[in-house]
């Protein structure tokens, strides 16, 4: 094998990783891990779903580039994150779960109409609260894995709820934490300034195999048109948040 060659794949190996050996990093590359060939398909799956806003693309990145090898101090400075009317970009991204059991029932677990399920019995799908602003916390919802071979399949989501599209104005990052082995993350990086919701990963249960599957997938449309694009075959309807 070549120096070079050897040196890629080195390098490449700890792209996947991640920044710290003891994380993930699901990728184009590399989509699916399988929790039970790392020991971690019994316990408590913690998915926790955080945002930041970054800053607008106008102007083009070449202009940001050259600002800072004029100024490099500023790599360090928060960014000021503006919208087209030169107003701060305000988001509300909230983290969803289509879920179908093995016994055929089906449903969803998310903020909007308060259907927050249940962590030790079915769906065996918890949504902890709703982060509304982005804090340092976001947004988790538990799996109960110790009732795996009850659920035959998972489909997590983010979605913008009632807001301007902007997921080009924010970087979101969805992170699994296991029971057990390095944690699982899968970043929300493409571009798609129109979209509303996005299906990040599945979470299917193969043959008594539970697999975890980047997806990445926006939508223009909210979970209904998430539902048609993975079969889920529920019936949608306008829903509300209730005020803080």
């Amino acid at each position: 094998m070549a120096f070079w060659d050897s040196l890629w794949q080195s390098r490449s190996a700890q792209f996947d990783m991640g920044v710290g050996a003891n994380s993930i990093a699901l990728t184009r590359r590399r989509p699916s891990v399988s929790l039970t060939k790392q020991g971690a398909a019994t316990g408590h799956l913690r998915v926790n779903l955080s945002w930041r806003m970054r800053a607008s693309d106008f102007g083009g990145k070449s202009r940001q580039s050259g600002q800072l090898l004029r100024h490099p101090f500023k790599l360090f400075k928060p960014e000021v994150v503006q919208a087209h009317t030169q107003g701060m970009v305000n988001v509300d991204l909230d983290l969803g779960c289509l879920y179908e059991l093995a016994d055929g029932s089906k449903g969803v677990v998310q903020p909007l109409g308060d259907f927050l399920g249940s962590a030790n019995e079915p769906p065996y799908v918890r949504l902890s609260g709703d982060d509304r602003f982005g804090s340092g916390t976001g947004e988790t919802i538990y799996v109960n894995l110790d009732h795996h071979a009850e659920i035959k399949r998972l489909l997590f989501f983010v979605y913008i709820y009632d807001q301007t599209p902007a997921f080009d104005r924010t970087h979101a990052l969805v992170t699994l934490y296991p029971s057990s082995g390095p944690r699982v993350e899968i970043e929300l990086d493409e571009q798609a300034p129109q979209a509303r919701s996005c299906a990040v990963f599945s979470l299917e249960n193969v043959k008594g195999e539970l697999v975890v599957r980047r997806e990445v997938k926006f939508v223009y449309g909210f979970q209904a048109e998430l539902d048609r694009l993975y079969g889920w075959g529920l019936q949608w309807g306008r829903g509300y948040k209730t005020r803080a």
